[in-house]
């Protein structure tokens, strides 16, 4: 009975986790869910812990990745019994790195209930994190520390990224949890502890590690808000291109004009010459989504960007979304792609690294869509760009947590970076984004819109962008193998007595 109801406890805590993230961001919610699991974890046996963590796990993806079935039912037309197959074996698979996390740490059981809560389970818990963001092309959605983008914790973005974020957010919620229910002395440690990281943040707080770059840019963002049942139907395709260039030709005061992920239903080589006369003529530069082709009797697809200002620059984009733009193992995953209906999806990713377009007198950092959730995609342009820019086309998702989660995420590299972003999104939060995660202005979900304001562009290196996480990791991993090393000295001693 003790064991179902802190399985109960477990999938209620993971079902309130992603309460702490966009669009409630009741960020008090997500570190106390977890610091509540690590509590239940610190009294657990090591397959008890595993299952605390898989049923924690099928609460917070259950819940915080919902939209996965919009995505596959609502818009890639598979059948409703499949779709549900395919997102109930997807949101398993991605408890499985929190089951792991809670066997793992049974492995310090030599160290104390604070030393574990405060240091153990915290450290796991971000190479958790990290090892979904990579393994299998990655899944960086619902790290710890998006959900502290409106809090203080936020100052700690610039100097080691979200993962230094969910490190210190996981930490306070052990901290509260051990102040509620724990001993005198664990109160008292809990206390130290907090006093220490608080201190620590009103410094960082206070760190400034860029600085703006000449005149402020004007920015003008296209939302039209098209269907996926329009975008690549062919009698839809001149009301398309009309919506784009009479919006757009109205924004003369614009320094930069943006427009969405394939904004335009042509490859690039279709392009009709009233288009480019159109764009090359406007007295502002250009940035838009579009697909391109290359190649001879093999040809490539690439989902690109292409920037208009002195000349035609283009960026294709390099972290292609599984399902959705490829097709992984074409010979076990074949049979499941029968079942979806996307447009355009066999692109091929662009190998090499890219260099900032030049856009308004600036270099623009240029991501597409999912790229923008992976850290290193946005390193790769830093520090010579003085802008990002992110286009996207987010109506897979519909009307669902999604949308928004993903503006979080962009807020974080915004934070990391040290630079402003800018979203150009076709269905909605569209959104200028400045060098501190700020939001400037926002365009509504699903309404035409055109969003117009201005960005600081900026420079310098904040140390996120000089070293990654090669710091972090190897540090949390040191802590790791030191606690292991007092495992094994107590061992020795014990023995030698």
């Amino acid at each position: 009975m003790y064991r179902k109801i802190n399985s109960l406890a477990a999938l209620v805590l993971g079902a309130l986790f992603p309460l702490g993230f966009a669009p409630l961001s009741y960020a008090i919610v997500a570190p106390l869910a977890l610091g509540a699991l690590f509590f239940l974890w610190s009294n657990a046996s090591p397959r008890q812990a595993a299952f605390l963590g898989l049923w924690f796990g099928i609460g917070a993806f259950g819940v915080g990745v919902s939209w996965v079935f919009i995505s596959l039912h609502n818009y890639g037309n598979m059948p409703s019994f499949l779709a549900a197959i395919v997102v109930g074996l997807f949101i398993f698979i991605l408890s499985l790195y929190i089951a792991g996390c809670g066997y793992c740490q049974t492995r310090f059981l030599h160290l104390s209930r604070v030393a574990r809560m405060l240091l153990v389970m915290p450290i796991l818990w971000v190479f958790a994190e990290w090892l979904r963001g990579w393994v299998l092309g990655g899944f960086p959605w619902l790290y710890l520390g998006y959900s502290q983008a409106d809090t203080i914790l936020a100052s700690l973005a610039p100097i080691s990224g979200v993962f230094l974020v969910s490190l210190v957010s996981s930490i306070l919620g052990s901290i509260a949890i051990l102040i509620l229910v724990g001993t005198v002395r664990e109160k008292a440690w809990s206390l130290g502890a907090a006093a220490i990281v608080f201190s620590l943040l009103l410094v960082t707080e206070r760190l400034v590690f860029v600085q703006p770059q000449g005149d402020l840019m004007n920015v003008s963002i296209i939302q039209n808000n098209i269907s996926l049942s329009d975008k690549w139907n062919a009698n839809e395709t001149q009301n398309i291109v009309e919506k784009y260039l009479n919006t757009s030709a109205a924004e003369t005061g614009a320094d930069l004009v943006v427009w969405p992920e394939s904004a335009l239903p042509f490859y690039f080589d279709q392009l009709p010459t009233f288009i480019l006369r159109q764009l090359v003529e406007h007295p502002a530069d250009y940035l838009f989504g579009i697909l391109e082709r290359q190649g001879g009797d093999v040809q490539h697809y690439y989902n690109s960007a292409v920037a208009v200002s002195k000349e035609f620059t283009f960026y294709r984009k390099r972290h292609l979304v599984m399902f959705g733009e490829y097709l992984p193992l074409p010979f076990l995953f074949n049979w499941l792609f029968s079942y979806l209906d996307i447009p355009k999806s066999d692109f091929s990713s662009w190998s090499t690294r890219q260099r900032p377009l030049e856009l308004a007198d600036e270099k623009v950092g240029v991501t597409i869509c999912y790229e923008a959730a992976f850290q290193n995609q946005v390193r790769s342009v830093l520090p010579m760009a003085t802008v990002l820019a992110n286009i996207s086309e987010d109506s897979w998702f519909g009307n669902s947590l999604a949308p928004w989660q993903r503006l979080q995420m962009a807020r974080f590299r915004a934070l990391e970076s040290g630079r402003p972003l800018i979203r150009a999104s076709n269905n909605g939060l569209s959104a200028m984004i400045d060098h501190d995660g700020d939001v400037i202005n926002l365009a509504p979900l699903f309404k035409r819109h055109v969003l117009r304001g201005e960005l600081q562009p900026t420079e310098g290196i904040t140390p996120f962008v000089q070293f990654g996480n090669s710091l972090l990791l190897p540090f949390m991993a040191l802590l790791l193998l030191i606690a292991l090393t007092i495992r094994r000295f107590n061992k020795f001693r014990s023995l030698g007595s």
